[in-house]
């Protein structure tokens, strides 16, 4: 060969091995081998220096990074190289930019390039044509082959005929279609999902009730093209693909995800798996084999599940969370149209208040755009949801008794079927211990094994089954019965119950609601209530004014108070309230601390000593001492209407005028003692004791 020169033979002759996917390296087996005999072509061809590169083995050239190229282009680079050998071009590149770099570099260093069919030079121009021609050849087949299999994919999807697996619950049948499972544990335990959804409205809430039950769910496991189904308890993803996945809605879905291709380190980077919106399936085809649910039904719990996401932007309502707030997340501002948080205050931490914090977020404001208390706008929706909700009581309250059974009867209903399923499996491997040979003590204490495993798995359900027997709760008595029935009849009643904490009134509210469009006007709080069949209502509630609050006291307490405060110190002020059977606003007895803390907030003055006579005013021993008189005497006066005197309360001190008692009048009054009236009696007369 006049084109392979003693400089070439000098150097290394690298023989370089690929095929392009793991299943071709499981089954094309001759195509290795002709691959690999390339190294004996070369020292054929007068090198003894041969070295094979097979690190690409089962990688794709379609731009992904391979190793293997990189070693032979840093090789070539280094000197090293005198040929590259490989069976055909496609093996060295399917992209044209990878093949000319391996022909601008042999054609810098003076290396050749040996296939099946000859050798090559790149340096000369006829064989750097001839080369590039095969590798515009090899990266054409790829795009014709991949062109071909993926129209074809689509025909056979637009049939609803492709299935590349199928879904745990479903089988193939004949005619590439699919038909449910015949085992019903399985079709049970995937409907018990559904089920559970349903009730629970939430994939966590029903992971964690299998996981609490110790409910197994079925999986599927492919092991050389078989698959075989094991039962273990979910994890997330689990029960969310059983929810999320359209087959068991009985639709044929095809391409709900897309490959996108973005380049990174100077390489095209393949990313699959990215879901499209419904809208962008490329095949949808609804009632295609029979499902677990219908369409409608998968459509509620895909709003449902979205709704429950949190961190999803403005027109999620989020996942239920703790708190008093019976509206978070259904409450939207009018103003800016975001949704409004909620901010807990308190000793307590149970004073709840919604507020928009959009625009302080995202343009940095000072202030939120609106902002109002959470206890009479929950209040005012509450009630028109009960308005609402009334016609359907009673068959709440029948639900709520069927249910109560139905969550009894889920649990062993699947502990009943794993036990049948373990009797089964139990009789077959004791029928495969019977027919061997006991001689074979090989094969037969292996079965025996198996079959030892299957009846201990057979005690264990049964001892589940009797554990839950032993859990379980009494049916209903008449009393409750009637009761629960009431109930639904009288929501209000309901609604407030203890048992009914405020996650199931919020789960209430947001079957019923959508959102709630909230603004401010003026004194107002002007609320829009948007329900799920697509009606509204408008509600108009009453904001509380700057600094009120629920803990009000009664205004002719504040009234007392401030009048007290005048005559009285602080701890005198408490007692009189207490006897008077006055109460502060959370319902307690008053103390010196509390009429204080009332006087800071109300900006009263503090009494002070000889403040009354500074005003001139007196108390009733004080103007009985200036008369020289009993305090009765003055009373009487007081009472007759004689000599001025107000009191504050019952009990509280008088206040007499100090001018008033120096009038002549009340002095000569006092003076003169007034003889009471004649009796009616002409019989009797007064008697004058000097």
């Amino acid at each position: 060969m006049s084109k392979i020169s003693p400089e070439h033979l000098a150097r290394g002759a690298y023989v370089y091995v690929r095929q392009s996917t793991a299943d071709q390296l499981r089954h094309n087996h001759e195509s290795r081998r002709r691959q690999y005999a390339l190294a004996d072509r070369a020292r054929t061809l007068g090198w003894s220096e041969v070295v094979v590169i097979d690190d690409d083995l089962g990688v794709s050239a379609g731009g992904v990074a391979r190793p293997g190229f990189e070693r032979l282009l840093a090789a070539i680079c280094g000197g090293q190289v005198g040929a590259v050998v490989s069976i055909e071009a496609s093996r060295l590149a399917r992209n044209g930019r990878d093949w000319h770099t391996l022909l601008e570099f042999c054609a810098l260093v003076g290396c050749v390039i040996v296939d099946e069919d000859g050798v090559y030079d790149p340096r000369s121009v006829n064989d750097r044509l001839l080369l590039g021609m095969k590798g515009t050849m090899s990266e054409m087949e790829l795009s014709l082959l991949r062109q071909r299999s993926v129209e074809a994919l689509k025909l056979k999807a637009a049939r609803g005929d492709l299935h590349t697996t199928v879904a745990i619950g479903y089988v193939r049948s004949e005619g590439d279609r699919i038909e449910l499972d015949a085992d019903l544990r399985i079709r049970e335990a995937i409907a018990a999902v559904f089920t559970r959804f349903a009730l629970a409205g939430s994939v966590r809430q029903v992971l964690l009730w299998f996981r609490q039950e110790r409910i197994e769910l079925p999986a599927a496991v492919y092991d050389d093209g078989r698959r075989t189904v094991v039962w273990r308890l979910p994890v997330y993803n689990t029960v969310l693909k059983i929810l999320t996945n359209p087959v068991y809605a009985g639709a044929y879905a095809f391409g709900r995800t897309e490959t996108r291709v973005r380049i990174e380190a100077g390489r095209k980077r393949v990313v699959r798996g990215h879901r499209r919106a419904q809208e962008h399936w490329q095949v949808l085809i609804q009632e295609h084999h029979e499902g677990y649910i219908d369409w409608d039904h998968y459509e509620h719990n895909q709003r449902v599940i979205a709704d429950n996401t949190n961190m999803r932007g403005n027109m999620a309502r989020g996942a239920l969370r703790r708190g008093e707030a019976l509206l978070a997340g259904l409450l939207r501002c009018a103003h800016c149209g975001r949704k409004l948080h909620v901010a807990y205050s308190g000793a307590d931490g149970d004073t709840a208040r919604y507020h928009c914090k959009g625009a302080a977020i995202n343009h940095g404001s000072p202030q939120a755009c609106i902002s109002f208390g959470s206890l009479r706008v929950d209040e005012a929706v509450s009630r028109e949801v009960l308005i609402a909700l009334r016609p359907i009581g009673v068959q709440a309250a029948l639900h709520a008794i069927e249910q109560r059974a139905d969550d009894d009867d889920a649990k062993r209903r699947q502990l009943e079927l794993a036990l049948e399923q373990a009797r089964f499996e139990a009789a077959r491997a004791q029928r495969q211990f019977d027919v061997v040979d006991p001689g074979n003590r090989l094969v037969a204490a292996e079965l025996e094994r198996r079959w030892n495993e299957r009846l201990a798995e057979i005690s264990r359900r049964e001892a589940e089954i009797e554990a839950l027997q032993a859990l379980t709760r009494p049916a209903l008595s008449p009393d409750q019965h009637a009761d629960l029935m009431a109930m639904g009849a009288d929501l209000p009643r309901a609604w407030s119950h203890p048992a009914a904490g405020n996650e199931v009134r919020k789960r209430i509210l947001r079957c019923v609601i959508r959102e709630i469009v909230a603004r401010i006007a003026e004194t107002r709080i002007e609320l829009v209530i948007h329900w799920q069949g697509g009606d509204h209502t408008e509600l108009s509630v009453v904001k509380n004014r700057v600094g009120q609050h629920r803990w009000t006291t009664d205004v002719e307490v504040q009234t007392l108070i401030a009048q007290l405060a005048r005559q009285l110190n602080d701890g005198t002020i408490a007692s009189l309230l207490n006897r008077l059977g006055h109460q502060t606003a959370k319902g307690h007895t008053w103390t010196e601390m509390r009429v204080r803390s009332f006087r800071g907030d109300h900006r009263i003055a503090v009494y002070k000593a000889g403040e009354r006579e500074a005003r001139g005013e007196l108390t009733l021993e004080q103007a009985a001492d200036a008369l020289g008189t009993s305090k009765m005497t003055v009373l009487r006066m007081i009472g007759a209407g004689s000599l001025p005197g107000t009191q504050a309360c019952k009990g509280a001190p008088w206040v007499i005028k100090a001018i008033d008692v120096q009038r002549p009048e009340i002095r000569a009054a006092v003076a003169t003692p007034a003889r009471g009236p004649l009796p009616d009696d002409p019989r009797q007369f007064p008697l004058d004791i000097q």
